[in-house]
């Protein structure tokens, strides 16, 4: 890994959690809003990583926010879809996780 704390964390954090860990994968891009790490998992193991409600997706990026704020850097996550892993109509995974966790903001 390129050393980044964030990109590290989360990596850990993920493939500790699901069950297909050898297919985790994370991107890192810097722009004017921050970082943004870009998460990709197995689609089996999407609810590993959304949790009951969204819960386990807005504590993982609480803690990035943390580990940012250590590192003078504001880290957002995206989790991507899975192919062909959403049902016409349903909100994606990220849509579902905002709207849980407005209140953080």
């Amino acid at each position: 890994m390129g050393g980044f704390k964030d990109q590290e964390f989360l990596e850990y954090l993920a493939k500790s959690i699901v069950d297909h860990p050898e297919t985790v994968e994370i991107n890192r891009v810097i722009d004017e809003m921050g970082v943004l790490l870009t998460l990709k998992v197995h689609k089996d193991d999407m609810g590993q990583v959304v949790g009951r409600k969204g819960a386990t997706a807005k504590a993982i990026r609480s803690l990035l926010r943390i580990v940012g704020l250590k590192n003078n850097a504001r880290v957002n996550l995206k989790i991507l879809e899975p192919e062909g892993g959403m049902p016409q109509g349903a909100s994606s995974v990220d849509q579902t996780v905002a709207e849980l966790s407005k209140d953080l903001s």
